[in-house]
């Protein structure tokens, strides 16, 4: 199992989601807000956000929890309706789940997704 975790603009959320959608047996994503700075930051950016003299910039994260044989169309469809071209589109991190357990039921790895 995989647990892959994409940083977005959040003017893309909603093309990512609707194409995420759509994919057969995807057991599901949490949505968080965040905001950050990346290493080209950005300045006088209208979505900038100054807190104690630090400027952030908003994203949206999304994560979900698949088997392996799902990773690479999960990313690929992130990657494709995530892209803008422009820097600061985002990144896609993949790692590996070595449990999961459900707390309704007890069920614990593949069949806990």
């Amino acid at each position: 199992m995989k647990e892959i975790k994409a940083i977005i603009r959040p003017s893309k959320l909603l093309e990512v989601a609707e194409e995420l959608h759509e994919i057969e047996g995807l057991p599901g994503v949490t949505i968080l807000e965040i905001k950050g700075f990346g290493k080209s930051r950005t300045r006088n950016s209208a979505d900038t956000i100054v807190y104690e003299m630090v400027e952030f910039v908003p994203r949206i994260q999304l994560e979900v929890v698949v088997a392996d044989e799902m990773v690479d169309e999960v990313v690929n469809v992130i990657q494709k309706y995530a892209h803008t071209g422009n820097t600061g589109d985002g990144k896609i991190f993949v790692s590996t789940v070595d449990d999961i357990v459900k707390i309704r039921t007890n069920e614990r790895g593949r069949e806990a997704i």
